[in-house]
């Protein structure tokens, strides 16, 4: 894996630069502002009606706009400097107080009462369905006071944490280990793009690459998303030319296919993607369609896809595959992803110790970059744990407390270092499946505990594997660690005030999910479903989760995947395939993978003939463009909704 000859494409894209800064300045708290009032309601709106935000845009919409103001003020943005708003954007637009917007639909759902789970759901995750709150669409009440101020404490433990165990793994494997993160440069290079913009007398292909994506983001934004806006404004029914969020196909090949979900998602975003992300997890994810697009009418005709009828559309398909038969499988491909990344690290732990650097590189980090000691990094990461910990303990007192503390010091801190190692190695994500679930059922079986509440508790389970890579890309871009602390202290109090206002705001104007919301009200019935369907594991009786888990399955999906990533090892093939099967076998809607399959191609047999192994940096800049292009047509579409919708209000 360490010498898989596409990783080292990404790994070579960048290197880290000599010198550091800051880049915090009067400009980066005014772009936190900027983004917490203007750009997160926007992205808040469009991930309820299209399903997707404008996170990547927002960024660099602020970027943008704050380039242009610096330079009629005869300055410039340092590329620190748009880091941290690249940084910051990304901490604002988390918008913390939207969760409270599922659990609003949660209580009320209909899956919650179909599954008799209405009354165990705890007044501290959201009231009553019958409470006055609900009635009136408001969070500004008395009984939202609870699960309030237990979103601020938690949020206010997270950003501490961040610079915890991440930070502390991001200094032994990349200032230790060496290991090269190959991942990282992608999303570094798009800041760097903007960075040269910002120099009149530095235009590079970057700037030009970004504005190609941002014009064609542009064109297909105003056909995608502010066409069916506008129009739903001034007709009875809006006006779509593509569908959102896909055309559906099911019912009409149920003859042909039976039991399998098909469709087409027209979403040009997704042939970017498919540019961006290595050429062999996209046809993995193809090869796993294909397989449950043969195995989904193997299955119904021998009985095993028993719960599927003819007449059912996309949602209700999957869900009732993922009941009868792949929910099982999937858990046993996670478990072997799992074995397969321990024995990974393992494997390349020998061959690159030769490589390694020396304890004296952990304590000794390079000069200017920010760092601070890693024993601090290390008292956080027990603190915070600690915190959640009590936490846990208090909201759910009849769960056994010696879970809390074996999440939080024995198996985040393994679980992390793997994935820090396969993120610093091949850039993948390692997580075993179902643990913090087996446990949970684990405390109910032979503790007696019976409920719901644990499903809801700030469980201390993490994986900062991850974090590594961010700090990785914090380091490429030649930005110090003492700026991004001093970010997080400014956005902090702006996101958690910004977020409240405008959920509050986007709820009051419709019930959510409905018409006014069609990404919302097609898919959070089938993510409720699942969702509750795992919770009934923890209650009295034969819940519908054991009839759903399948021991047999479970061990077909281990075997399944450790003999594939024999076979794939034994030929030579890049590993990365693995990934991309098991998530084509993932079972969840399928519907965009040809247009991620088409941007591969297009990327690896087109763009890359004709460019060059500098595609692969033109590829992420390219992205990030459209993304930009999108988000502008994104932002004006929610500025007509949200004005035209508050004039209605108000009249009455």
């Amino acid at each position: 894996m360490y010498d898989d000859k596409e990783l080292k494409e990404y790994r070579d894209l960048l290197k880290p630069p000599d010198h550091f800064e800051e880049g915090f300045d009067w400009k980066t708290i005014i772009g936190a502002v900027f983004i917490g009032f203007l750009m997160m309601p926007g992205s808040m709106y469009l991930q309820l009606v299209i399903g997707q935000g404008i996170g990547p845009a927002a960024r660099w919409v602020t970027i943008i706009l704050f380039a242009e103001v610096a330079k009629r003020a005869h300055s410039e943005l340092k590329q620190q400097e748009i880091f941290l708003l690249y940084y910051m954007a990304g901490a604002a637009l988390a918008s913390p107080f939207s969760g409270l917007l599922w659990n609003q639909y949660l209580v009320q759902s209909d899956a919650a009462r179909m599954l008799g789970l209405t009354e165990y759901i705890p007044t501290w995750v959201a009231p009553a369905a019958d409470s006055l709150s609900m009635v009136e669409r408001t969070f500004l009440h008395r009984d939202w006071l609870i699960p309030i101020l237990l979103l601020v404490g938690s949020q206010i433990i997270q950003r501490i944490d961040h610079f915890g165990l991440g930070y502390a793994l991001y200094r032994i494997t990349s200032d230790v280990e060496k290991l090269p993160f190959p991942m990282a440069p992608v999303g570094a290079l798009g800041t760097m793009a903007l960075a040269e913009s910002t120099e009149e007398k530095k235009k590079s292909w970057k700037w030009r690459v970004f504005s190609i994506g941002g014009v064609i983001g542009l064109v297909f934004g105003a056909f995608y998303v502010l066409l069916p806006i506008a129009s739903g404004l001034i007709f009875n029914e809006p006006i779509r030319l593509i569908p959102i969020p896909w055309i559906e196909l099911t019912q009409h090949t149920e003859d042909i296919l039976p039991a399998v979900a098909t469709g087409i998602q027209l979403d040009l975003g997704l042939v970017f993607i498919g540019m961006v992300l290595p050429f062999w997890a996209v046809i993995g994810g193809l090869i796993g369609l294909i397989i449950t697009i043969i195995l989904n009418p193997i299955l119904y005709a021998h009985g095993v896809l028993e719960r599927w009828h003819p007449g059912m559309a996309t949602v209700d398909t999957v869900f009732a595959n993922n009941f009868d038969f792949y929910m099982s499988f999937g858990i046993g491909l996670g478990l072997a992803i799992g074995v397969i990344g321990v024995w990974s690290v393992v494997r390349s732990y020998r061959s690159t110790k030769n490589d390694m650097g020396t304890l004296h590189d952990l304590f000794h980090p390079p000069e200017g970059r920010g760092d601070f000691n890693f024993w601090i990094s290390i008292a956080i990461y027990v603190c915070s744990t600690l915190a959640y910990v009590a936490l846990c303990v208090v909201l759910v007192p009849n769960f056994p407390w010696i879970f809390f503390l074996g999440y939080g010091f024995i198996y985040t801190p393994i679980i992390s270092y793997i994935t820090a190692r396969m993120e610093g190695i091949a850039g993948q994500f390692v997580s075993l499946p179902l643990v913090r679930e087996a446990s949970f059922i684990a405390g109910a079986k032979f503790f007696g505990y019976q409920g719901i509440e644990i499903w809801y508790a700030p469980i201390p389970i993490h994986n900062y594997g991850e974090a590594t890579v961010q700090f990785r890309q914090i380091e490429l871009t030649g930005t110090s660690i003492r700026g991004i602390i001093k970010a997080e202290i400014v956005v902090f109090p702006i996101v958690m005030v910004a977020s409240l206002l405008f959920s509050q705001f986007i709820w009051r104007l419709a019930p959510i999910p409905s018409s006014h919301y069609p990404y919302a009200q097609e898919l959070w019935h089938l993510q409720a479903l699942n969702t509750l369907l795992m919770q009934t594991s923890t209650l009295e009786g034969n819940s519908m989760f054991y009839q759903a888990l399948n021991s047999t399955t479970v061990f077909s999906g281990l075997g399944f995947g450790l003999v594939m990533y024999f076979v794939l090892s034994l030929f030579g093939l890049p590993i990365l395939l693995i990934y991309g099967v098991v998530r084509g076998l993932g079972q969840s809607t399928p519907h965009g993978l040809i247009l991620e399959v088409l941007g591969a191609f297009l990327g690896r047999y087109y763009f890359m003939k004709k460019y060059g192994p500098m595609w692969r940096q033109y590829a992420p800049v390219l992205l990030a463009g459209f993304s930009c292009g999108m988000g502008l047509t994104g932002m004006f579409a929610m500025g007509l909704a949200l004005i035209m919708k508050s004039l209605g209000h108000l009249a009455y």
